[in-house]
């Protein structure tokens, strides 16, 4: 085999059951408020003790309001959730960053910027996105609440060792094309179940010429595709982007950890279970039209008809366009739009901001759109405003929140209302993810800071 999900899985293997699971020794487990209070009762209720606390990480992030988050959460049932976690945290004597804390954010955002995350480790959340750190090169994954119980017990975890997929993307992205376009792009190509049971390694020529945070959006978004996660192998430009954060090695230490991270490469001979190559070509700027991230369209595209649909997936079509108030074979460009959410775990990132306000700079919001622009963690805040980012977006109109998930999910107070279009940086678009009969177009920061200006779906090309 000789891949590299090969070589950082058999390094974690403790042992192999027989006919059964391998038991898996998991480096780092990251805790948020909604998968983990379950797991806690269970260690309470047997009486353990956490094998290892120093290596989990706690902090909420889904049910934070992004407003005023220095005062007493007003929802009952996202305050009992956050005040959970910081008691079993307590409790249990593990590392926690509550609200208001400067370390705090969207645990996917902060493990890699404070080198939490590092090449070669095996990382698991109650949280299916657990995949972004993937970019860091490791393994990493979402588990359910049992398991994290499991971690929190042993610092093991019982897994099938899943198949192997190598996605290479050759060549140079194209004039407002991002890596978010990419993801989308290849979520319409495998589907949404294409890569069900493999591991993807993302490589090629363009892959490598993309930034931390652009491998970061890529990696989120493996999972919607099916995939049990997805990573790339680490560089330079993952040396670079680690060094001198605050838990990455130091010194000699530093050097040492270099040296073995350049040996996180699959063989030239490694055999993978399936093989895919795309054209950076190929792809334009995109966004979707259904309730599942895979129905996408390139911007300039027209909505397909129904008969240019496999014929066992024109029910589901016919019902996703139906709640979307779309129709077969027409455009999106020029549909108006309510909201714009520029954010999450995707796209919430400092790169994604300037991005964003690359567009905005100059231009004025739109009169009809709300707009909710969502740092993806308070050192993230602190950059934007360092950078001048925050003036650029309060002239054009703009206000800046404060961290947390947002209007990702619907489990705060950002909720999109009933029938309202919202252009979103977030990774799904299902029914009613980001509030009852919310319509969401899912999109890079740059197609998202067009409709925000323009307040229809604009191709961000011809504005840039």
């Amino acid at each position: 085999m000789n891949t590299l999900f090969d070589k950082i899985w058999d390094r974690h293997v403790v042992q192999v059951v027989d006919d059964g699971p391998t038991q898996l020794y998991i480096d780092r487990l990251y805790c948020h408020e909604v998968t983990s209070p379950q797991a806690f009762d269970g260690m309470r209720n047997r009486g353990l003790k956490c094998l290892r606390p120093e290596k989990i990480y706690c902090m909420p992030d889904h049910n934070t309001p992004t407003h005023d988050q220095d005062k007493p959460i007003a929802d009952p049932v996202s305050k009992k959730q956050v005040d959970a976690l910081e008691r079993n945290a307590r409790e249990f004597q593990l590392n926690y960053y509550g609200m208001m804390s400067p370390d705090n954010g969207i645990i996917h955002v902060v493990g890699p910027e404070k080198g939490l995350s590092l090449p070669g480790m095996t990382i698991v959340c109650g949280d299916s996105h657990t995949s972004t750190h993937g970019a860091m090169g490791a393994v990493a994954f979402g588990i359910g609440t049992s398991e994290v119980e499991m971690v929190l017990a042993s610092q093991c975890i019982l897994q099938q060792k899943p198949k192997s997929m190598r996605i290479s993307i050759n060549g140079s992205l194209g004039k407002g094309v991002t890596a978010k376009d990419v993801a989308l792009y290849l979520m319409a190509r495998l589907t949404t179940s294409g890569a069900t049971g493999y591991f993807i390694e993302y490589a090629g020529s363009t892959v490598e010429q993309m930034s931390m945070e652009g491998r970061l959006t890529l990696c989120n978004l493996s999972i919607e595709m099916g995939a049990r996660g997805g990573f790339v192998a680490p560089d330079e430009t993952t040396f670079e982007y680690i060094k001198g954060r605050e838990y990455a090695p130091k010194g000699e230490e530093w050097d040492k950890a270099v040296a073995y991270w350049r040996t996180l490469r699959s063989g030239d001979d490694a055999v993978f279970d399936k093989e895919l190559s795309f054209d950076a070509a190929d792809i334009v700027p995109r966004i979707t039209y259904g309730t599942n991230p895979g129905m996408g369209i390139g911007i300039d595209e027209r909505i397909p008809a129904l008969d240019e649909v496999p014929e066992a997936a024109r029910t589901s079509f016919a019902k996703a366009l139906e709640y979307m108030g779309l129709h077969a074979g027409e455009p999106l460009l020029g549909h108006p739009v309510d909201y714009v959410f520029l954010g999450a775990c995707t796209n919430g990132r400092i790169e994604d901001f300037r991005a964003f306000a690359s567009v905005v700079k100059g231009r004025r919001k739109a009169d009809g759109i709300t707009a909710w622009l969502v740092p993806g963690s308070w050192a993230v805040e602190r950059q934007i405003r360092a950078e001048g980012i925050d003036l650029v977006l309060e002239e054009a109109g703009f206000q800046l929140r404060q961290p947390g998930c947002s209007a990702c999910l619907a489990m705060n107070d950002d909720k999109i209302p009933p029938g309202k279009y919202c252009v979103a940086t977030s990774n799904r678009n299902f029914e009613g993810r980001q509030g009852p009969g919310a319509r969401t177009i899912l999109a890079s920061p740059l197609v998202a800071a067009a409709a925000a200006v323009t307040g229809v779906i604009t191709d961000p090309r011809t504005i840039i």
